[in-house]
């Protein structure tokens, strides 16, 4: 059994946040939805709603063994605080197992590491991620096995993206 990590708010991309923790639970992990205030109530665009487990604030990095980064408008409402940035930052420097979809990739422009990256992401934010020096490709999903990292374009490529979720947590 593995702890992932879930940082996400409102306005998150429902099948980004559901499918994937779908895929992960149904394999025998753990997924912890992480926010501003343990027990709150958040909200996806589509009408999904999810309990807060954990705050930022009381999020042990040390307590997961992986993250996990749902698209939709809650990467970029986050990436301005840097509680949230830091805690992910943590992961790519750790080389711990990080799940990004869709605009789940916005977070790593802030953390000053995508220069080290090969993945992809929605076709809006991939030229902000290559010109933060990432390698971007245009594919269903992305391995970057050097940095155990995940990534995907949309929810058309869930399938995929959980396929290579669980086998990389093998």
């Amino acid at each position: 059994m593995k702890k992932i990590a879930t940082v996400v708010t409102s306005g998150y991309e429902d099948s980004e946040l559901t499918s994937p923790k779908h895929a992960l639970e149904s394999a025998g992990n753990v997924v912890d939805i992480i926010e501003s205030s343990a027990d709150e109530v958040i909200k996806g665009e589509h009408g999904d709603t999810q309990k807060v487990d954990l705050s930022i604030d009381d999020a042990k990095f040390d307590d997961y063994d992986a993250l996990l980064l749902p698209g939709g408008g809650s990467p970029d409402a986050l990436r301005v605080d840097e509680r949230y940035v830091n805690f992910i930052k943590k992961f790519l420097m750790a080389n711990k197992p990080v799940f990004a979809i869709c605009h789940g990739p916005q977070f790593f422009i802030q953390t000053g590491l995508t220069n080290e990256l090969k993945l992809t992401a929605y076709t809006t934010i991939r030229y902000d991620l290559f010109y933060a020096g990432a390698e971007v490709l245009d594919k269903s999903v992305v391995v970057d096995k050097k940095h155990n990292l995940v990534t995907s374009r949309t929810p058309d490529d869930l399938a995929d993206f959980n396929r290579e979720m669980i086998n990389l947590l093998k």
